[in-house]
């Protein structure tokens, strides 16, 4: 039942995993909804949403009390769970680029900082993890012309500040296949793509990344119509793996197994017909020489 406190860095991944073990106590205990609700003076659809992770913050008294309700009765236990709720409700370091972020987005960087495991399509661009400052420059730029000089550098400032997660202690394994009209698209110019692609073969020297191209050559792939996605695998058990999808009606997060599985069996077979990873230096360095 404990919580695991090194997800205290991605507050509202804890938070899911804190409604889940608190919908699995609830199950063992064979209580309804409207029974753990009534139990602690709150309605069925809050205790829905605690455990579904749909709260802006869990209240630690509303906590312990479903604890005991649930038959909860180590101390240690009812404390470390406690201090699992109390780093769920710690704001994220994104927070301090609540102005600037899309909607939703915080949702993202906190799987994104929780994951052990992400795997990546990019059919357009390259995946912000992997961007130099001046890509992000250029793209931030195009996306929307009419964003001011500071909001555009906040921005900026936002997606390095992500990247500092391949550098930690404890990285995640990034694995990333990109078609070749990513690396064909001129964003920012020729020096700044020839400084984009250096970068991919320094970053893809890491032992915890691995890129990977897709070669015109290679013909149709099986995500020609899926667009970009990834897939995130965390550490706890509670915790499903996740696709993420984003696309012009807004950002979808799968964790179903069966629509999972689908996105899965797609970045295997990208990963096998794409041009095998100890090409991708190779292949970078060519692409380097025509512009």
């Amino acid at each position: 039942m404990t919580a695991e406190t090194e997800w205290g860095g991605a507050p509202s991944v804890l938070r899911m995993i804190l409604g889940r073990q608190l919908e699995e106590l609830r199950s063992r205990a064979g209580l309804s909804y409207a029974e753990a609700g009534a139990a602690i003076g709150v309605s069925h659809s809050t205790i829905r949403r605690m455990e579904a992770a749909k709260v802006a913050r869990l209240r630690l008294a509303d906590a312990e009390k479903l604890l005991q309700v649930y038959g909860v009765t180590d101390r240690q236990e009812i404390d470390t769970f406690l201090q699992s709720v109390r780093e769920a409700n710690k704001r994220g370091w994104w927070h301090a680029y609540r102005d600037v972020m899309p909607d939703g987005f915080a949702a993202y960087l906190s799987l994104e900082q929780a994951a052990v495991q992400i795997r990546v399509y990019e059919n357009q661009f390259v995946h912000g993890l992997l961007q130099t400052e001046d890509y992000a420059r250029a793209l931030v730029g195009a996306a929307d012309p009419h964003t001011c000089a500071e909001a555009a550098e906040r921005l900026v400032a936002l997606r390095m500040r992500r990247q500092e997660l391949l550098a930690s202690p404890a990285p995640p394994r990034l694995w990333v296949v990109m078609d070749e009209t990513v690396l064909r698209w001129p964003v920012g110019g020729p020096e700044v793509m020839r400084a984009q692609l250096d970068h991919l073969v320094e970053i893809n020297r890491l032992p915890h990344v691995t890129v990977q191209f897709m070669p015109f050559a290679n013909g149709p792939h099986p995500a020609l119509r899926a667009g970009a996605f990834q897939l995130f695998r965390f550490r706890a058990r509670e915790l499903p793996d996740i696709a993420y999808l984003n696309g012009l009606a807004g950002a979808a997060y799968l964790d179903k197994p069966d629509d999972v599985v689908v996105y899965r069996e797609a970045l295997d077979r990208l990963s096998a017909q794409a041009a095998p990873a100890r090409k991708t230096e190779t292949l970078l360095r060519a692409l380097r020489k025509e512009l």
